[in-house]
């Protein structure tokens, strides 16, 4: 989320300024409508990067466990 804050903040700044004080400003439905085209590969890239070294390494764990009580 760091990343991406100051395009969010400029996108919810954008957003309060065309909608105004209304309660609608404060939902973020219409944030689809202003991201980039490549924002949604970037937000999944980032989460891969993120998750699959964590379940590799919680898979190595796990395999590692299951060896030495099958081994030993």
């Amino acid at each position: 989320m760091i990343l991406f804050h100051r395009k969010y903040e400029k996108l919810r700044a954008f957003e309060r300024e065309q909608l105004g004080d209304s309660p609608k400003a404060l939902e973020a439905d219409n944030l689809a409508d202003h991201l980039e085209k490549h924002d949604t590969l970037a937000l999944i890239l980032s989460a891969l990067i993120t998750i699959l070294p964590a379940a590799l390494i919680f898979l190595c764990l796990i395999s590692a466990i299951a060896y030495f009580i099958i081994v030993h």
